[in-house]
Parts: C-alpha cells; sequence; structure tokens
C-alpha cells in the first residue's frame, strides 16, 4: 500500500539534508575566511584565470562576470569562464583558488579529459531522468502492475546517481590542475597554497555530499519498491 506521507522518508531525508547543510556551511565559512586573506601577487581571480588559460594555450575561452555567490562554472558548450562576486574582481587567496578551479575544467575541455567528455554528454539524459525519475515511480506505485515504471524510474535515477560519482573525479582533477598552476606560475606562496588547498577541499566536500544524497534517494526509492512487493 502506497502512503502521500512515507515516515520512512524521514529516515533518509534527514542525513541527506544534515550532509548537505554542512558540506554548504563548511565551503561558506571557508571560502568567507580566506576572501579576507589577500595574496602576495595582487592579481585577481579574472586575471589569474586568463593567464592560467594563456599559459596552457588556450585563447578562445572568454572570462565573464556572472551575478551570485560561488556561482563560478565553466561553460563547456560556449567555451565561458564565468566568476562570480567575491571572485572576479577580488585578489583573495579564496578567490584565486576558485577562479584557477574553473580554469582546470577548460583545461579539462580543452585536453578532452574523458571523465569531463563523459559528464558533459550525460547531462540532457540526467536533466530529463531526474525530473522524471519520481513520477514514473508513483505512477508505479499507484497502477496495480506498474513494475514497468518503478524500474523504468529506478533507472533514470541510476543514471543521475552515476553522474555525481563521475562529477567527483572532474572536480578534484580541475583543483589538482588549479594548484599546480598556481604554483608553476607563482601566483601563490607556500602558505598561500595552504589555504586554497583548504578552500579547494571544503568545495570539494560539496560534491562528496551530493554523492551521498543521490545514493540515500535510490535507496529510499529502492525501499518504496521492496515493500511494494512485500505487501
Amino acid at each position: 500500500m502506497f502512503y502521500y506521507f512515507d515516515p520512512l522518508y524521514l529516515v533518509f531525508a534527514i542525513p541527506a539534508f544534515l550532509i548537505s547543510l554542512i558540506a554548504q556551511m563548511r565551503v561558506q565559512m571557508v571560502f568567507s575566511k580566506y576572501s579576507r586573506v589577500r595574496t602576495f601577487s595582487g592579481l585577481t581571480g579574472a586575471e589569474v584565470a586568463k593567464n592560467i588559460l594563456w599559459s596552457n594555450g588556450i585563447y578562445d575561452v572568454r572570462v565573464e562576470y556572472v551575478p551570485g555567490l560561488l556561482t563560478d562554472h565553466y561553460d563547456p558548450r560556449f567555451r565561458v569562464l564565468r566568476l562570480s562576486q567575491g571572485v572576479f574582481d577580488s585578489n583573495s587567496v579564496a578567490a584565486v583558488g576558485v577562479a584557477a578551479h574553473e580554469a582546470g575544467h577548460a583545461i579539462q575541455h580543452y585536453q578532452k579529459y574523458p571523465w569531463l567528455a563523459l559528464r558533459t554528454a550525460m547531462v540532457p539524459v540526467v536533466n530529463i531522468g531526474s525530473n522524471l525519475a519520481f513520477p514514473l515511480i508513483l505512477i508505479g506505485l499507484l497502477l496495480k502492475n506498474g513494475d514497468i515504471f518503478i524500474n523504468l524510474g529506478i533507472l533514470l535515477f541510476s543514471l543521475a546517481v552515476v553522474f555525481t560519482l563521475i562529477t567527483l573525479p572532474v572536480e578534484l582533477n580541475a583543483s589538482k590542475r588549479a594548484v599546480e598552476a598556481l604554483k608553476v606560475s607563482g601566483v601563490i606562496l607556500p602558505d598561500e597554497e595552504i589555504a586554497v588547498k583548504k578552500v579547494l577541499g571544503a568545495a570539494a566536500m560539496t560534491y562528496v555530499a551530493a554523492v551521498s544524497v543521490a545514493i540515500l534517494q535510490l535507496l529510499y526509492y529502492i525501499s518504496l519498491v521492496q515493500r511494494r512487493r512485500d505487501d
């Protein structure tokens, strides 16, 4: 029997909420702390991103400002690297770390890094699948012979889980490239390198949290199906 409110949902939802909350609080605290620490070089995030791109022979990627806090991203479709408020025109340790990380994604794209290529290819399917997954599972639970809908919904959501897993090595590799690029270019001093690694490490935890949340949600969907079959 299907309930509109399932108490078991809280068993999965509460840990997922706490994991996400802790990860977000951590990255905001670390970013805020090192946003107040200026680099010795004095270069802004935008300048650092451009320097890293040019030093890697990448001249066709634009560096643009995007509104918001920590909304930084690289868009491989339009070859645009967008830096947020507090990163674009800031010369803080946090800003150059984030800017270098996004430049790392551009380098991945330029060098055809396989994990990034796979993640990019999955985006359209995952966007559709993540939106359809729960409705399909819900329809399947409401129908007497709805196993085909349930199985399809779980399959689609499983692809979203795989997407979060693939994202993790992509992000870690971009951070590794960022630190190396900053060191080689002499933008950061040794003590600033430690701070940059803390900023990027905190950001990486948000992706670990995303994987954990996705797995918990998938386990909840599977539990719904199992209880239906037991009934």
